[in-house]
């Protein structure tokens, strides 16, 4: 049996393309952090078993609750702003069925994933070819860190082939948002860790990371959309910085 686990937030103009292209799955867990559209009704109008929960800043939390709601011995998370294609499903479907089969089977898989900026396929740059593991066994491990969170499992993993289809960013203004409210969430995640940052950092690692994803890692060869793509990762190095600073400061 497989779960997947999507964790919503105002996403209704969205979401049904999610939930369409799971509908494979055996059952479907939303935690929705208090939506105040119609992203909770056109989940259940799909099939799905809704959990209303506030996210407080802690999406690994977010995940472990859905984890702790999941029947399923396999769990599968995808995000609101992704999309399975039929030949993930079907590869996912194959690699559990197969697992009941074979001795020393691995319990989680990573998946590559594909970013799209404006109808692009982004090919170059950080974002491309990006491994998030996101299928394991239930009781497999728990997800850390509440910001960039990860799932820490115990036990042999492996990678699918077939890519999961990433559309982050409707356009440049939620583009914008998104990287203001991520940066104040790790700018005091870094806080709370007792990480400071020298002050030739502020500058310095944003031209870095703009010359490192629009130069070293070809982000030019997408055109204007790498362009874009590099600047904004840029700013939300500064901002995680700045914001990290004014909170040492402040303190």
């Amino acid at each position: 049996m497989i779960t997947a686990v999507v964790l919503s937030r105002n996403d209704a103009e969205y979401i049904g393309r999610t939930l369409e292209s799971i509908h494979w799955c055996d059952e479907v867990v939303v935690i929705d952090d208090d939506s105040t559209d119609d992203t909770g009704a056109i989940c259940e109008r799909f099939g799905a078993r809704v959990y209303v929960r506030a996210l407080h800043k802690d999406f690994a939390s977010q995940r472990n609750f859905g984890l702790s709601k999941a029947r399923g011995e396999w769990v599968f998370f995808v995000d609101s702003d992704e999309i399975v294609s039929s030949q993930l499903a079907s590869e996912i479907q194959l690699v559990v069925k197969n697992a009941t089969k074979m001795p020393n089977a691995n319990v989680g898989y990573f998946v590559r994933r594909k970013d799209f900026f404006g109808g692009r396929w982004l090919l170059h740059g950080e974002t491309a070819n990006v491994r998030l593991l996101r299928l394991a066994k239930r009781n497999a491990g728990i997800w850390m860190r509440p910001v960039h969170e990860v799932w820490k499992i115990t036990g042999p993993v492996g990678i699918l082939r077939e890519p999961l289809l990433h559309y982050p960013h409707p356009d440049v203004a939620q583009f914008i948002d998104s990287i203001n409210w991520y940066s104040t969430v790790n700018a005091q995640y870094l806080f709370r860790q007792k990480i400071r940052e020298s002050w030739w950092k502020i500058p310095v690692y944003p031209a870095a990371k703009f010359f490192y994803n629009y130069i070293c890692r070809l982000g030019f060869l997408d055109g204007t959309a790498g362009a874009v793509v590099a600047i904004m990762m840029s700013f939300h190095s500064f901002l995680t910085r700045a914001k990290l600073w004014k909170l040492w400061d402040r303190d």
